[in-house]
């Protein structure tokens, strides 16, 4: 599961990110890491880009990018 297929207000943990490169990159630098806890806070109207928070911060991810993020809900 990635963490585009998500639902606003769930709370998932990274389990292994997909990608190279820049893009890869730009997703480590924004603190998402395997084993780390991501809460999806809403989607924009058209539904990119995807509101979450990570680590106390809020970011906003693009659903290319959310697609190269696997994740799995937690308990």
């Amino acid at each position: 599961m990635t963490l585009k297929e998500i639902n606003v207000k769930e709370r998932v943990i990274v389990k292994k990110l997909n990608g190279q490169g820049a893009v890869k990159r730009r997703i480590m630098d924004m603190g998402i890491t395997r084993g780390v806890e991501i809460y999806v806070r809403k989607l924009a109207p058209l539904g990119d880009p995807i509101e979450v928070t990570v680590r106390g911060y809020e970011l906003s991810i693009r659903k290319e990018e959310a697609t190269m993020i696997e994740v799995e809900k937690v308990a």
